[in-house]
């Protein structure tokens, strides 16, 4: 819904000079397809999961940190200011403008074997995660084996018990009804799933200065716009899933607390991949935000 406010917002402001087609469900190939359309020229845009591009310069792995914010806010508050800036603004150097991070939400842990109150209960399970090393990482300090399997994939490798569990955001479980083949669902917001708009750097740099700053601004309100949307879904989705069936069951200040303490080695691992600088800001801005909100 937002991709479709973005395209109406381009082709009303440029005047009709800029068409947006919009092809979502990865119809026009994976993510690192995409991410590679876009550095040859063939592919103007992009709207995918942070993650993706971790591989392509790693400060962007720095958006899925476990634990690095305590609310979505804080979350959206770094990654769109100077510290999510810097993160991407490598990307140019292959090709790539990033425009501005979208929010999905907070990331829970499903599975169909037991419910999740510590580390302990993950030792084992076979969870499914994004092909994202930093992911696949935080689970492993978890005791659990990550798979990864394509989006498109994995509500089937549930029935059929090739994983055990999964994880994302309420949007996710929801929309491709993860519940139905889950039986338990720990809410743990143990790192934030956040979408990235990017634009090829060769087009955007071969549009004139006002059409430019159209493609820019109309990124940067298709964000609130989303932001907009999540916030009156979510309620509804939880909703939904509780009404499934699954099980519930949200984390407490003390248990959060042994899963965080229980991924730092993340942190340590890829201190020197992302750059210790980026992520000592980083954590100080979530610090600040926090202790603002008091």
């Amino acid at each position: 819904v937002a991709s479709l406010s973005f395209k109406e917002q381009v082709e009303k402001e440029s005047g009709g000079r800029i068409s947006v087609e919009l092809y979502p469900s990865q119809s026009i190939g994976s993510a690192r397809e995409m991410i590679e359309m876009m550095q040859m020229g063939t592919l103007e845009a992009t709207l995918l999961p942070t993650a993706k591009f971790g591989g392509f310069d790693q400060r962007l792995n720095l958006a899925d940190m476990p634990f690095l914010c305590e609310t979505e806010e804080d979350f959206m508050s770094l990654l769109n200011g100077p510290v999510g800036a810097e993160a991407m603004a490598g990307l140019e150097d292959i090709g790539i403008k990033g425009i501005a991070y979208f929010p999905e939400g907070f990331k829970y842990i499903t599975n169909n074997v037991r419910p999740i109150t510590s580390p302990a209960d993950l030792a084992g399970l076979k969870i499914r995660t994004m092909e994202a090393p930093i992911i696949m990482s935080m689970f492993k300090c978890w005791g659990a084996n990550p798979v990864p399997i394509d989006f498109s994939e994995v509500y089937n490798s549930l029935q059929q018990k090739v994983v055990d569990g999964e994880e994302n955001p309420l949007l996710s479980i929801h929309d491709m009804r993860f519940y139905e083949v889950q039986d338990y669902m720990t809410i743990d917001s143990h790192a934030y799933l956040s979408y990235f708009l990017s634009y090829s750097k060769s087009w955007y740099d071969s549009l004139p200065a006002d059409l430019q700053d159209v493609v820019m601004q109309a990124g940067i309100d298709a964000k609130d716009y989303c932001q907009e949307l999540m916030d009156e879904a979510n309620a509804e989705y939880l909703r939904v899933i509780e009404a499934s069936g699954t099980e519930i069951y949200t984390l407490s200040a003390e248990e959060t607390a042994v899963f965080k303490d229980a991924c730092q080695p993340v942190y340590e691992e890829y201190r020197d991949v992302i750059g210790g600088d980026i992520l000592d800001r980083a954590v100080e801005e979530a610090a600040r935000l926090a202790a603002e909100r008091g």
